[in-house]
């Protein structure tokens, strides 16, 4: 089925027949006290379930980090991807087939702005470009051979859709120019530069083997461009710079073709560079993917957590990529995820040991990586000696500080039994010294502990202000009743929020009511494409309001609203007064101060 959108009583079948709690039972281990589920939350690492499913009203809520919604939207979060895509995926589970790919989605779908989605087609349009150049023409066969040369079929150009920059300086510009893209534009998201003081602009890559960055929907946001021949006047790799469609921070090599792999096998492959991640894939390894340049961040372990609890970190064998294993694994464990570490010989990175060893050696050392506290372990004893007391003090005390508080009894009682054997030390030392060690991490575990409760039996909610309080309840109300919004609207506080977050959800409750005519938040919540937001709306859905003294409630909102902006209007001027006053500006000072007093008086009178 093709159309510009999907229709809304097929989305509503879909949700209606699709049971939440089955859904989610897909994704975490689900169990039942009193009338709903509760699990660990899949969005961020705790220890004591609370996150909540609704079997009755369909929903889920996480009394920990705020996160919620509906099944549509949680297939939207737990898998990263669009509105239509949740529904596409939840119609096949109830014998529903959509095509989505062809479809012109509905402006409230678009995962990104007009000037993003012309970037991006600006992207696939030069990416087709410069494989046409590296495939068909004389231009490319020298690149052509290289590849070839270097072990790549190709099959295996073809499906990454490795292309060829040409070695002059405008040709991509031209291009981009006559298909009608913004040069400025272009500029911006670093496929061309634009001449200091002048308006002539150039390609950023020229003469380059050019490598396609995909984000995890397939979408090309990006490229990294090698150069044929060794030159001490230009960098080997040149990447696209930081730019609206491509944040280094976020992207993940490799992830949209690896995602299908990595959700079968349980298991994802964590590799620093994009070409370590090709040579894997040439040895038959197609669940890896890689950073883009930049160190491990959260952003990136939060997409590969929807997907997957298993990671192997496998980066270079040299220094560098011991520390930056150490760095990585550490963030991974911390967050409640299972974390192996491959430890690569002679200082080679994985395209170096596959080319050296060869396929078959690379793929069983990726089926045997250490275990998270063997590759500390390792990472401790480095550069130890232990003649020296020092250095064996300081290798327990690093050792011990990994098992307190996150190991099992067993794991304790391999590894101290491990570290006697290396140290001479005996168990019942090591055992006293780790004793000592968990205690001091327990007070401090159940001090952070009190500091952070977390209540799973009703909505849990940060310490709000009486501003903050009247905003959500003021939401809430708007969420279920159109007219109040209409009536808002055009009264004389026609923005009536204070915070940018609660504007910007206001904002888009008056397209989806212009668009739909009728109050369904959940409905609602499938179009927010900002989890934030959805946050901010399962928070403000769910807060008990008094049908009976509804008008009441909201004109106490409104009033406690203005009353916040007009002493932020009040804190400016005083602010400006005393800066005219500093300016020797009298006038100026005595015209604010009398402002602010009518200020105050108003301020009285509400």
């Amino acid at each position: 089925m093709i159309g510009k959108i999907i229709p809304e009583e097929l989305i509503e079948k879909i949700r209606t027949e699709s049971d939440i709690v089955d859904v989610i039972s897909e994704y975490i281990q689900l169990t039942k006290r009193g009338r709903n589920w509760f699990g660990l939350c899949p969005f961020h690492g705790e220890n004591t379930p609370s996150f909540s499913v609704s079997e009755d009203k369909q929903i889920f809520h996480c009394f920990g980090c705020g996160a919620g919604g509906n099944v549509i939207t949680f297939v939207m979060d737990i898998e990263n991807v669009s509105f239509p895509e949740a529904v596409s995926k939840l119609g096949e589970r109830i014998g529903i087939h959509i095509d989505i790919q062809n479809q012109s989605m509905d402006k409230n779908f678009r995962r990104y702005s007009p000037k993003e989605e012309n970037m991006i087609n600006a992207h696939q349009f030069v990416a087709e470009f410069y494989h046409h150049l590296l495939m068909n023409t004389e231009e490319g066969e020298k690149a052509l051979n290289y590849l070839l040369k270097r072990g790549f079929t190709r099959e295996d150009i073809e499906s990454n859709g490795i292309g060829y920059s040409l070695p002059v300086w405008d040709s991509v510009t031209v291009l981009l120019e006559r298909k009608g893209f913004s040069l400025d534009e272009m500029v911006e998201c670093g496929l061309i530069i634009q001449k200091e003081n002048d308006h002539t602009y150039f390609d950023r890559f020229r003469g380059r083997i050019m490598f396609p960055i995909r984000n995890e929907f397939g979408k090309v946001i990006g490229f990294s461009g090698r150069i044929l021949e060794a030159n001490e006047s230009e960098a080997k790799y040149l990447n696209s710079p930081e730019s609206p469609i491509f944040r280094k921070s976020e992207v993940l090599f490799n992830l949209d073709k690896a995602r299908a792999s990595i959700r079968k096998k349980r298991q994802v492959i964590l590799m620093e560079g994009f070409m370590d991640v090709l040579a894997a894939q040439k040895a038959g390894i197609d669940n890896a993917v890689a950073t883009m340049g930049t160190s491990l961040t959260k952003e990136h372990i939060t997409r590969l957590k929807r997907l997957v609890r298993n990671v192997v970190v496998c980066y270079d064998g040299d220094y560098a990529g011991w520390e930056a294993a150490k760095r990585a694994a550490e963030m991974i464990y911390n967050e409640q995820m299972d974390v192996e570490v491959v430890v690569l010989p002679d200082q080679l990175d994985p395209d170096e040991y596959i080319r050296k060893y060869g396929s078959e050696s690379f793929a069983q050392m990726i089926e045997k990586p250490h275990a998270y506290m063997a590759f500390m372990m390792m990472y401790a004893r480095r550069n130890k000696n232990f003649q020296f007391e020092n250095d064996i003090l300081q290798y327990i005390q690093e050792v011990l500080e990994h098992l307190v508080g996150k190991s099992s009894p067993i794991e304790r009682e391999l590894y101290i039994k491990e570290l006697s054997k290396e140290t001479k030390i005996s168990e019942e030392a090591i055992y006293a010294q780790f004793r000592k060690l968990d205690a001091d991490f327990s007070k401090n575990y159940k001090r952070a502990e009190q500091k952070n409760t977390i209540f799973s039996g009703q909505i849990h909610s940060k310490n709000l202000n009486a501003t903050e309080r009247a905003e959500r309840l003021l939401l809430s109300h708007m969420l279920f009743d159109m007219e109040l919004v209409k009536n808002i609207l055009h009264s004389d506080d026609s923005q009536p929020f204070i915070h940018d977050e609660y504007m910007a959800v206001f904002v888009r409750l008056i397209g989806f009511y212009e668009e739909h005519g009728t109050a369904d938040y959940q409905r609602f919540l499938e179009i927010l494409d900002d989890a934030e937001l959805r946050k901010i709306v399962m928070e403000a859905a769910l807060i008990e309001r008094d049908p009976e003294f509804k008008e009441a409630e909201i004109e106490d909102c409104l009033k406690q609203l203005k009353k916040h902006r007009i002493k932020l209007e009040i804190e400016k001027l005083m602010h400006d007064s005393q800066e005219a006053e500093r300016m020797h500006e009298y006038k100026k000072a005595l015209e604010l101060v009398q402002r602010m007093i009518e200020l105050k008086k108003t301020l009285s009178a509400i």
